[in-house]
């Protein structure tokens, strides 16, 4: 089994920045891309970003350009680095690692921008 802890989460105002960390354990083996998810009250769960596992990075439009998502194998931890943070960026953040039989999800770790 795979668990996974996001971290990172808080308060910031429009404009502020957080870095957002997921932490894997267990048969981290069987990891090889790992997106990271998000979801407002009352919206749809939507795609942020993802990265495999030879560095390979994507994003949804909403964020290109302000969001970068990285990774430390060594360290198992994918990072989400949130930069010119607005109100429509708050959300509960979920990393979502598809396994070999499974796909495992961190409990999230909620964002809150205030304008």
């Amino acid at each position: 089994q795979v668990q996974l802890v996001e971290s990172g989460g808080g308060l910031v105002q429009a404009g502020g920045s957080l870095r957002l960390s997921c932490a894997a354990s267990g048969s981290v083996f069987s990891i090889n891309t790992v997106l990271w998810h998000r979801q407002a009250p009352g919206k749809r769960r939507e795609l942020v970003a993802g990265i495999t596992s030879d560095g390979s990075a994507n994003y949804a439009v909403s964020v290109k350009g302000r969001f970068t998502i990285s990774r430390d194998n060594a360290k198992n931890t994918v990072y989400l680095q949130l930069n010119s943070l607005k109100p429509e960026d708050t959300a509960v953040y979920y990393c979502n690692a598809p396994g070999r039989t499974s796909d495992y999800w961190g409990q999230g770790t909620q964002v809150t921008v205030s304008s």
